[in-house]
C-alpha cells in the first residue's frame, strides 16, 4: 500500500509505530548531518527526519528533493525534541528508513502556502496547485460539510432528492440563457436552466410533496464577486403549505447549519421585515442588521429654509454615526468624495457635528442652532455623534444612503464576519415597472402568487400588489429566496397577461405547466438558497470564488482550460450553424 496513515493523524500515542506516509514535499531543510522534510497531504503536515540512522540511499534522495515532489516515506514515529505547538502533528516526527520519489515536480509558479506570492490570474491558471493551499482546502471542506448537513436535515424532514433536466426550453424572463444547439433537431436549441422552477412545480403536481436538489444552475449575466455564470442552489419545494410553513422549516434548517457547521447557536426567532420597511430604514431589500444606523426621513423638517439642495429634493435622509463627532475635515471630505463616486451617485454630503459645547454643521448659515438641535433630537443623536445627510430623488438617495451606511459600518468595525444577524424580508412588490419598455416585470418570477388580499388590485392598480414572497437575508447578503406559487390556472393566465404575454406566447413557453394545472395542482411553495453564497457567508468572505473548485474569472473565462474557445468548423457544420466573421 502507498500509505498506512495520513500526514495529519499521527500523535504521541503512535510513538514507535512503523508507518508509511505519502504526499507532497512542502519544504526541505538541509542541515548537513540531517535533513528535515515537511510532507503534506490534504489532512495536514508531518515532519520527516533523514539522519545518520537513515540509509545512504535515503540521504541521496533527500538531497535531490524539490518542492511539490510526490514522495513516499516509511519510518518510525519519534517524539520531537523541539515541538511545534502550531501544528497538530507538532509533537512527533518520522525517523525515515525508506524514501521513494513517486513523481518529480517542476518548481511551481507560486508558493503553495497560506499567503501565496501568486496573483489571482496566475493562481486561477494553475488552479489545481492553488487548491493545495490551506485556505482553499478549508473552503471546500466547509462546502462539503454544509452539503452533508443540508442533505441530512432535509432527509429528516421527508424531502426527496430528485434530479431535474439540464437541457430544457429557453424562457424570456430573467437573465440571459446559455444555449445548446441540437444536432438532431437542426436550427433548434436547448437552454441550460437558470433554476429548476417549473420542474419542481410539476413534481408537486405529481404528488412528491417535499422535493430538494443541490443543483447547478446557469445564467449568462455580468459577473461580480458573488456571481458566477454557473452556480449551485439548494432548491426546495413543498406542497400543501403556506408561507409560514416554509419559513418555519427553513428557519430551522438555517439554525441547524449555523450550529452543526459553525457551532453558532441562534436561539431567537428570525425577525420578519416587510420590504417597504427595509427600503425606508436601510435603503436595501437585503439589510445588514448587525448594527443600527437606520435612516431618518427628515424631508419635511428641512424644507423652506432657502437651502436649495434640500428645498428641491424629493427626499432628505440622515444617518447617525455614533462617536464620530471628532472626524476631521479631511475625513469628512473623504466621505464626500466617496458618496460622489459614480457607483454611489450622490451629489454631495451634508454633515452635523454634535459636540459637548454645541453644534457645528456644513449648513449652519441656513439653519439656527435650535433647528439643528431639533434635527439631532429627531435622529436620536447625542453629544459625540456625527449626522450624515444625503438628498435628492428618493430611490437613488435611499440607495446611496445604504452604501454610505455600509461604508461607515466597515469603518467603525460594526460588520464582524463572525457575527450573524439573519432575518426574513417579506411582502415584496409582485411587479416592477420598467420605463424603457413601458411594461411590468415580475420582481421574482411569473409563478409567484400575489397576496390573497391584493388580488383585487391586479386589474385596477397592479403596482400596488404585494407578492407572497420571502427572502432569507444575513449580514447584508441575500442568501435565499422563494414564494408561494400560483396553482390556479386562471390566476396564472392573468399573471402572464399582466407581464405582456399574449395567449399564444404563454402557451408556447409554459403550456406544459398550464396543462398540468388542469389535473389537480396542490397549493405549493418553495425556496432556493444560493449555496455558493451560503458557503462564503459561513467562511467570512465577500467572494464565492474560493468556495467553488473550478470557478470562472470576472470575464466569465476559465483560464486554466482556456474556455470558452473557438469550435472546429466541422462541428458547427454538423450542428447546422454558420458562423459569420466578426470585424475587428
Amino acid at each position: 500500500m502507498y500509505r498506512t496513515n495520513t500526514c495529519g493523524e499521527l500523535r504521541l500515542e503512535n510513538l514507535s509505530q512503523q508507518v508509511t506516509l505519502a504526499g507532497w514535499v512542502q519544504k526541505v531543510r538541509n542541515l548537513g548531518a540531517m535533513t528535515f522534510i515537511d510532507l503534506r497531504d490534504r489532512y495536514g503536515i508531518t515532519q520527516l527526519v533523514v539522519d545518520d540512522n537513515s540509509s545512504e540511499e535515503c540521504k541521496q534522495i533527500a538531497q535531490s528533493l524539490g518542492r511539490e515532489y510526490v514522495l513516499q516515506a516509511t519510518g518510525t514515529v519519534l517524539e520531537r525534541s523541539s515541538k511545534n505547538p502550531k501544528m497538530p502533528t507538532g509533537d512527533i516526527e518520522i525517523g525515515v528508513s525508506s524514501l521513494k520519489v513517486l513523481n518529480a515536480a517542476d518548481t511551481p509558479p507560486f508558493t503553495i502556502e497560506d499567503n501565496s506570492d501568486g496573483g489571482d490570474e496566475l493562481r486561477m491558471r494553475y488552479r489545481y496547485l492553488d487548491l493545495r493551499r490551506n485556505p482553499l482546502k478549508n473552503a471546500l471542506m466547509l462546502r462539503h460539510r454544509m452539503a452533508q448537513v443540508t442533505r441530512n436535515f432535509l432527509d429528516g424532514e421527508n424531502f426527496m432528492e430528485i434530479e431535474t433536466p439540464y437541457m430544457i426550453n429557453s424562457t424570456p424572463e430573467g437573465a440571459r440563457d446559455f444555449l445548446v444547439p441540437s444536432r438532431l433537431n437542426p436550427g433548434k436549441f436547448y437552454a441550460l436552466p437558470q433554476s429548476p422552477q417549473t420542474f419542481k412545480q410539476l413534481l408537486m403536481v405529481a404528488g412528491y410533496d417535499r422535493y430538494f436538489q443541490i443543483v447547478r444552475c446557469f445564467r449568462d449575466e455580468d459577473l461580480r464577486a458573488d456571481r458566477q455564470p454557473e452556480f449551485t442552489q439548494i432548491d426546495c419545494e413543498m406542497a400543501f403549505v403556506e408561507q409560514e410553513d416554509v419559513l418555519n422549516v427553513f428557519e430551522r434548517f438555517a439554525k441547524t447549519l449555523f450550529k452543526e457547521v459553525l457551532g453558532v447557536e441562534i436561539a431567537y426567532d428570525f425577525p420578519r421585515m416587510p420590504w417597504s420597511v427595509a427600503m425606508e430604514k436601510y435603503g436595501s431589500d437585503k439589510p445588514d442588521i448587525r448594527f443600527g444606523m437606520e435612516f431618518n426621513d427628515i424631508t419635511a423638517d428641512v424644507k423652506g429654509k432657502d437651502f436649495v439642495v434640500f428645498d428641491s429634493a424629493e427626499y432628505v435622509g440622515a444617518i447617525v454615526a455614533e462617536g464620530c463627532a471628532g472626524y476631521t475635515r479631511k475625513q469628512i471630505d473623504g466621505l464626500t468624495e466617496f458618496v460622489k463616486r459614480p457607483q454611489v451617485g450622490a451629489k454631495g454630503l451634508v454633515w452635523i457635528r454634535i459636540e459637548e459645547g454645541g453644534i457645528k454643521s456644513s449648513i449652519d448659515k441656513f439653519y439656527t442652532p435650535e433647528e439643528l438641535s431639533a434635527l439631532a433630537e429627531k435622529c436620536g443623536a447625542k453629544a459625540g455623534d456625527l449626522i450624515l445627510i444625503l438628498a435628492g430623488e428618493k430611490k437613488q438617495t435611499l440607495s446611496a444612503l445604504n452604501v454610505l451606511r455600509l461604508e461607515m459600518g466597515d469603518r467603525l468595525g460594526l460588520r464582524d464576519p463572525k457575527k450573524f444577524a439573519p432575518l426574513w424580508v417579506v411582502d415584496f412588490p409582485l411587479l416592477e415597472w420598467d420605463e424603457e419598455t413601458q411594461r411590468f416585470y415580475a420582481m421574482h418570477h411569473p409563478f409567484t402568487s400575489p397576496k390573497p388580499e391584493d388580488i383585487e388590485f391586479m386589474d385596477s392598480d397592479p403596482g400596488k400588489v404585494r407578492a407572497n414572497a420571502y427572502d432569507f437575508v444575513c449580514n447584508g447578503v441575500e442568501v435565499g429566496g422563494g414564494s408561494v406559487r400560483i396553482f390556479d390556472r386562471e390566476l396564472q393566465q392573468k399573471m402572464f397577461k399582466l407581464l405582456g404575454f399574449t395567449a399564444e406566447q404563454a402557451e408556447a413557453q409554459f403550456g406544459f405547466l398550464m396543462n398540468a394545472f388542469r389535473y389537480g395542482a396542490p397549493p405549493h411553495a418553495g425556496i432556493a438558497f444560493g449555496f455558493d453564497r451560503f458557503c462564503s457567508l459561513f467562511g467570512g468572505s465577500d467572494s464565492i470564488r474560493d468556495y467553488i473548485a473550478f470557478p470562472k474569472n470576472n470575464q466569465g473565462r476559465d483560464v486554466m482550460v482556456d474556455s470558452p474557445t473557438t469550435i472546429d468548423p466541422a462541428q458547427l457544420v454538423e450542428l447546422g450553424i454558420e458562423l459569420k466573421e466578426v470585424a475587428e
